[in-house]
């Protein structure tokens, strides 16, 4: 079988879209007309995503202004906050000093107030019958709402997280029942419980196995057949340009990483530099595992920088593949993009010298760039 591909999930959003979530949270429009907006932009991605030959589509997170919030607020300015939590939990500071913020759990019991099927049955009758893929937040993301070293009157955290694995649940099981191919979990956190930083409240929290048994909770309650396509997506945290833990070396994480027993990994490796790439990639070979209580494991390695406006050539991701298929096993090898393309909706690409429009056609362009490269590596390899 060819090379898979396979996009992480986030596009950025079309400027009108931009300017109908401010205007949606400021009361300026009304929610059809907000949401006309979004089915404006989630019809655009799609054509656009089929255009570069993407095997599964998304709506690129049009629908959510943020990767991680979207089960408990609308707007990442506070519109539909959802009543158990407050905005001011734990801040991720990012290299370039800016920050992200994610709520915190002031009671319980934890429920989603949005689930990410939600959001795909809108989108599915704008995908023209093509398989579609759904990003869904990790468990262990969310279990960062809630306090580290205090107790949330009347919700104990061992009750906390017995809900946000099953609110997980509800959410892969509900993307599935609703029609998704492939259900990728965002596990940027990963590897930033790693950060020795006293700016994080969990450096020496040892709190990475907490995060690997959180995901494996989850994992546990699909068949291998369900696990074949259930992903986790592990990058560095890009967000405008920068990093909150470029710095950690992927060796720390590796072997835990494949410890989660899901069938696929996307994994950021483009924005580090060629050395670096190929001990990675010599790292995965010795973790990745045949046998993931029932699953093989693949590597859907990074060949696309999100934050490097320059549009990779087909010829660089073949070699970037060529290269890995040195130590990774021909089948459990992949290709994807480092990260979400715009993670955020307030986001902003300073590199790319444009406004959101502008960086949207360069994203395809990578985009049909990554699933070329990969073709062209599969001739290479044999495969």
């Amino acid at each position: 079988m060819p090379i898979p591909t396979e996009l992480v999930g986030s596009l950025p959003r079309p400027v009108y879209l931009q300017q109908a979530y401010a205007d949606f949270n400021s009361g300026k429009i009304t929610r059809e007309e907000f949401v006309q907006a979004q089915d404006k932009a989630v019809e655009d991605s799609l054509t656009r995503l089929i255009k570069t030959g993407e095997t599964y589509l998304t709506d690129g997170d049009q629908r959510v202004s943020s990767f991680f919030t979207y089960p408990v607020v609308d707007i990442l300015g506070g519109k539909g906050l959802a009543n158990s939590v407050v905005e001011d939990g734990i801040r991720f500071p990012y290299d370039d000093g800016h920050h992200r913020q994610i709520p915190r759990i002031v009671k319980g019991p934890f429920r989603y107030s949005t689930f990410a099927w939600q959001m795909f049955k809108q989108n599915a009758a704008l995908s023209k019958g093509h398989p579609m893929k759904q990003a869904v937040i990790s468990p262990s993301m969310i279990y960062l709402q809630y306090p580290l070293n205090e107790e949330v009157p009347g919700y104990s955290k061992e009750q906390f997280m017995a809900d946000v694995v099953n609110e997980c649940e509800k959410d892969i099981r509900g993307c599935f029942a609703a029609g998704v191919k492939r259900v990728s979990i965002d596990f940027t956190e990963g590897r930033l419980a790693l950060k020795n930083d006293p700016q994080y409240p969990w450096t020496a929290a040892s709190l990475l196995d907490t995060f690997i048994d959180l995901n494996n909770q989850v994992l546990d309650r699909f068949t291998p057949a369900e696990r074949i396509n259930i992903g986790v997506h592990t990058c560095p945290g890009g967000d405008s340009g920068s990093y909150h833990s470029l710095d950690v070396p992927y060796y720390s994480l590796l072997p835990s990483l494949f410890k989660i027993n899901a069938g696929y990994f996307l994994m950021q490796l483009a924005s580090h530099a060629p050395d670096i790439r190929t001990s990675v990639y010599q790292e995965i070979g010795k973790h990745i595992r045949k046998d993931a209580n029932g699953v093989k494991q693949v590597a859907f390695i990074g060949v696309i920088d999100p934050g490097n406006p320059t549009v990779e050539t087909p010829e660089e991701v073949c070699e970037s593949l060529v290269e890995a298929g040195k130590y990774i096993p021909a089948d459990q090898l992949g290709a994807t993009d480092d990260c979400g393309f715009n993670p955020f909706i307030n986001e902003v690409k300073p590199k790319y010298g444009g406004d959101s429009d502008f960086v949207r056609d360069i994203v395809f362009e990578k985009i049909a760039a990554r699933v070329k490269g990969a073709k062209m590596a599969s001739e290479r390899l044999h495969i």
